[in-house]
């Protein structure tokens, strides 16, 4: 014989099914929500997930930089070119005292006096004065760079100082052994003890000339 549950039982098993329902669900949330805040990568994705292209990249290479900042400043001399045509060799020798010299830098000049500033940051190891050139300003950089300037006044620097790029060193002036340049600027670069001409190095980065 069937035994029919009476009402009541009914009810309450229902009431309690209910129950038990709704209390796992709210527990699943809770879980849910502890795993979001502890999950590591949660956080990543929904802070840093983002990209801001707004955002400018900012080059650190350091690049070599002219020896002045004037823009009418001229190249007066060239640097002697072993491999260069005879008309070229002829604008880069330096007659003094009835002897040719080969240019072993480049002589800039201008009308009126201008800036003189170092290419890189770097260590001044000489400050001295000579009867042919003039005064003379000798800086070592990083990898192996040197820089000389010749042919200089008002020299606001001494050896052992440290030196940023673009900071103003000296003034142009006149030298006896290229008098005939008037106000100018004798610029020699030297890359690993090596004389090399300095206007195939302007605006290139160290890693780029692999000093």
């Amino acid at each position: 014989m069937n035994r029919r549950l009476k009402r009541p039982v009914v009810y309450s098993l229902y009431v309690i099914g209910f129950g038990l329902l709704l209390g796992g669900i709210l527990l699943l949330e809770v879980n849910n929500k502890k795993l979001d805040t502890k999950n590591p990568d949660y956080q990543y994705v929904s802070k840093t997930g983002i990209t801001r292209e707004d955002i400018p990249v900012v080059n650190t290479k350091t690049t070599i930089i002219r020896p002045y900042t004037d823009s009418d400043v001229k190249i007066v001399k060239n640097f002697y070119n072993y491999q260069g045509t005879e008309d070229e060799q002829k604008e880069s020798i330096i007659y003094y005292q009835d002897t040719y010299m080969p240019s072993s830098g480049v002589s800039y000049g201008k009308d009126t006096e201008f800036d003189v500033v170092s290419i890189l940051d770097g260590k001044v190891t000489k400050v001295s004065n000579d009867d042919t050139v003039g005064n003379i300003i000798t800086i070592e950089h990083d990898n192996g760079i040197v820089s000389t300037y010749e042919s200089i006044k008002d020299i606001t620097v001494k050896e052992g100082d440290t030196v940023k790029q673009g900071a103003k060193i000296a003034t142009s002036s006149t030298a006896n052994i290229t008098s005939d340049l008037k106000n100018h600027l004798y610029f020699e670069l030297s890359i690993k003890e090596k004389l090399v001409n300095p206007e195939d190095y302007f605006d290139k980065s160290i890693d780029e000339i692999g000093a």
